[in-house]
């Protein structure tokens, strides 16, 4: 059992012993310059993983999917994309701030953009009144809708309708290998129909640091240009891909432990009075947890988790999301539900 149970997200996931041998020992050279061969080794390995022709580093995956709209668009233009996405709702604002695009925020719970009512948002024929729609954006795994996954026919429907109407089609994928665990299928099978994805290293995977961007060459080309531009070229960044690597190679499989212990976290707390679940079927590494009596209870139940050495991350009004990851033992989920019970048993006490 760890001393702090740290369950706030899977970004909090430290590098694996041999991450931190590899770093040390990392071939490096000037990656603007093309020099590095850990890079290059990375990016490859990226590409052939995800069947993409070429694949780009970057720093964080907030910065690789503002690439990714960069390249796709031209500033005026419209994206479509769910509105609790993370590009949407979690990005500072960047796709309207930095890539001068529109956003057309689509309402769906279930994380999948329904076709019909995007086919009926696209906008192609009125180049003097209305923004042009250039783009559509998905989320695989949907983080701020409980973490599901986009299933592969969810993936295919909506590419078929971005290459019916002459849109791209890109997939923040920040989250790809526990969609893919999850369902069960090879990363590829999600990957391949999209024009791009972005991939993050640094949360369920375990590396310091890190996301690729994937796509056809020129595309990748093209995005090289505006990661300088946004100051996302790095020079001996062979230390970082080596983890990455590694991240990759090793680190996949094993995200279906976080899933178990995330679903164990789930069923422990469902019966106790005062929380519900939501969704209530936890498919990957979160649990969203909505608390009886509003924020004020949450606040003060996140006092006391944190008192109990519990740490969780507020979330929206009466919601508190949990996330599993490799730091988290069985040991830990029994704790996490035993402090939760505590707590609000006696929550419950003071108000009677």
């Amino acid at each position: 059992m760890t001393e702090t149970v740290d369950l706030r997200s899977d970004t909090v996931t430290i590098p694996t012993a041999a991450m931190y041998r590899a770093m040390v020992k990392a071939p490096v050279g000037d990656d603007v310059l093309g020099d590095d061969p850990t890079v290059a080794r990375l990016e490859r390995v990226a590409a052939e993983r995800l069947r993409k022709e070429a694949a780009l580093l970057f720093p964080s995956g907030t910065m690789a999917n503002l690439a990714a709209l960069m390249t796709h668009t031209s500033p005026g233009d419209e994206v479509i994309l769910e509105r609790r996405s993370h590009i949407n709702w979690g990005e500072g604002g960047g796709i309207s701030r930095l890539a001068g695009l529109q956003p057309k925020p689509v309402d769906a719970p279930t994380g999948a953009l329904p076709v019909d009512v995007v086919r009926g948002l696209i906008v192609r024929e009125d180049p003097y009144h209305w923004a042009r729609t250039a783009l559509i954006c998905i989320e695989n795994t949907h983080n701020a809708r409980g973490g599901v996954p986009l299933s592969v026919p969810d993936t295919q429907a909506i590419a078929r309708l971005a290459s019916e109407t002459g849109l791209r089609l890109h997939l923040d994928g920040a989250r790809i290998f526990n969609a893919a665990v999850a369902l069960g299928v090879p990363v590829h099978v999600l990957t391949e129909p999209v024009d791009s994805v972005m991939v993050c290293l640094s949360k369920g995977l375990s590396a310091p640091i890190g996301s690729l961007l994937a796509g056809r060459q020129g595309f990748i080309d093209h995005a090289r240009k505006v990661r300088q531009m946004l100051g996302g070229g790095m020079r001996q960044a062979g230390v970082v891909a080596a983890a990455g690597i590694l991240a990759l190679e090793e680190m996949t499989e094993r995200l279906e432990e976080d899933h178990r212990l995330a679903k164990r976290l789930a069923t422990g707390l469902a019966p106790i009075e005062g929380l519900s679940i939501l969704p209530a079927r936890v498919r990957t590494n979160m649990v969203f947890v909505r608390i009886d009596g509003g924020i004020e209870v949450k606040a003060e139940l996140l006092k006391g988790l944190a008192q109990a050495g519990v740490l969780c991350q507020p979330w929206t009004g009466s919601v508190i999301r949990m996330v599993t990851h490799r730091g988290i033992a069985q040991t830990d989920i029994e704790l996490t539900i035993e402090a939760f019970r505590k707590k609000l048993q006696r929550s419950e006490a003071k108000q009677r």
